[in-house]
């Protein structure tokens, strides 16, 4: 007596996964947002001035870390891990670059006060 044929394996259908990030439901925390955001404006203004850069850097760094706190806290209901990131990240830029401009600047000034080559 032979065996029998091997029998055929029942079909299992592939297993399903959740669906992307933006379907879920999932929303960008607003520190976050803010965070970039006032990265952002810090450095743009940082680069004439150097104050407002140091201003929001300060302030993009702090929210990052806010938000990035809320974020872990929120079991995955929130995102912006990545606005978090470059929020603080450019946060930290914008506060260096500040201080750098208004270091500059304040040489400028003092040179400037201080020059008594045009008294005669």
């Amino acid at each position: 007596m032979s065996p029998p044929p091997p029998a055929v394996a029942p079909y299992h259908p592939p297993p399903s996964y959740p669906p992307p990030a933006a379907a879920t439901g999932r929303t960008t925390d607003g520190h976050a947002a803010a965070s970039l955001v006032f990265a952002i404006l810090g450095l743009v203004f940082s680069i004439p001035l150097g104050l407002p850069g140091m201003i929001g850097g300060t302030v993009a760094y702090f929210l990052a870390g806010s938000a990035r706190t809320r974020i872990a806290e929120s079991n995955g209901q929130l995102g912006g891990e990545g606005a978090a990131r470059a929020g603080r990240i450019l946060g930290i830029v914008a506060f260096a670059l500040g201080c750098l401009i208004t270091l500059g600047w304040l040489i400028l000034i003092f040179n400037a006060l201080l020059d008594t080559s045009f008294a005669g």
